[in-house]
């Protein structure tokens, strides 16, 4: 059986690479399709894999502005001949499943999330951006939601990583999907029953992930936060705990000083709302409790008083009192660590190899 499998975009490393990495493990000698990447990440991260790319990869600084040619990828993918490959799964968080495909092949597409910046988070993004932007997103978003919707119908079955996920395929798509939790390599975290009194926050310092809330939260509190990550909210929150000493604003670190923060931090801050979330699994994986908003993905992840505790409102106030009710609380490590045990990359390819082999009976 051939197979193609088409990532969106190799520019990072995190959860929808993982799940590239985990499918190539169950197809070796899969080809990659992408619109650009990086080669020094994937002659790290993907040694030698060969790397396809559509026509995007070769416009200029395709690499730093790929976001910027978004309008262009739906044509793009419906340039590549896959007329090759009896198998070809879609990894779609940007474009990536609208292919062409041979009548008798086989299409799954691992839906990480249906586009958010242009489905159910649109009004923030159109928003948040200057007049003249907002002049030129109304009419290229409306394109791109007409195709993002008529694309779905080429896929033959649709996999999501979370329940959450699942039900914005069915409201924009109008198609059922499997749930397939992502990959986590559990095994790959050492187990940590010794805390330290800091609580963390771990991941892109972006708007909708609400690290802003965290620090808000913390400067109030008289309780120490590191936060470790890059993006668009890292100079604001710099600014605004400078002269907090209780909070660090770290930055990017090397994973190894990311895994240690995880295993010795009291808990894992989690303010905002994520498709699915692995970074409150990884910090399960070393035994760290999670401090979650209760919506999205980690209320499939983390059991409520067993491997961590929600907060309902995204405000100051409901974040400092789930604290508070958490340091009254006692979590075994041992016990968090069984919890994301569940979500392990084993589990992951016994249940994608099982839809493969369902769907290949089913068009038989």
């Amino acid at each position: 059986m051939k197979v193609a499998i088409i990532h969106y975009w190799l520019i990072n490393w995190r959860g929808g690479e993982k799940v590239l990495q985990a499918l190539l493990e169950l197809f070796p000698q899969a080809d990659i399709y992408t619109h650009v990447y990086d080669a020094q990440l994937v002659a790290k991260k993907l040694p030698g894999k060969k790397i396809c790319t559509t026509f995007i990869h070769k416009l200029p600084l395709a690499k730093s502005l790929y976001q910027k040619y978004l309008p262009l990828m739906p044509m793009a993918l419906e340039q590549l001949d896959l007329r090759q490959y009896d198998l070809i799964i879609s990894s779609e968080s940007g474009p990536s499943k609208g292919v062409v495909s041979r009548p008798d092949a086989l299409h799954i597409c691992y839906c990480h999330s249906p586009m958010r910046y242009v489905w159910d988070m649109y009004p923030d993004y159109k928003n948040s951006t200057s007049w003249l932007n907002r002049l030129l997103m109304i009419p290229l978003v409306h394109y791109l939601k007409i195709w993002d919707r008529l694309s779905a119908d080429r896929v033959d079955a649709f996999v999501a990583n979370s329940d959450f996920v699942a039900q914005r395929i069915h409201k924009f798509y109008r198609r059922s999907a499997k749930v397939i939790y992502p990959p986590v390599a559990v095994d790959t975290f050492d187990l940590s029953v010794q805390k330290s009194d800091f609580y963390l926050v771990l991941g892109q310092l972006t708007s909708y992930k609400r690290a802003d809330l965290a620090v808000d939260a913390f400067l109030v509190n008289n309780k120490k936060l590191i936060v470790i990550g890059e993006g668009e909210q890292y100079h604001a929150l710099s600014a605004k705990a400078k002269n907090c000493k209780r909070i660090q604003i770290l930055g990017r670190l090397p994973r190894t000083d990311c895994l240690d923060y995880l295993a010795r931090a009291k808990a894992l801050i989690f303010p905002g709302v994520e498709d699915f979330g692995m970074v409150p699994v990884e910090a399960m994986s070393c035994g760290t409790p999670v401090i979650a908003y209760q919506k999205g993905g980690a209320l499939e992840s983390v059991r409520d008083g067993i491997s961590g505790i929600f907060f309902k409102q995204q405000t100051i106030q409901a974040l400092n009192q789930a604290i508070t009710k958490f340091e009254q609380m006692h979590f075994d490590p041992k016990i968090v660590r069984q919890q994301a045990e569940k979500f392990s990359t084993q589990y992951f390819k016994q249940q994608f190899s099982a839809l493969v082999t369902a769907q290949k009976t089913h068009l038989s």
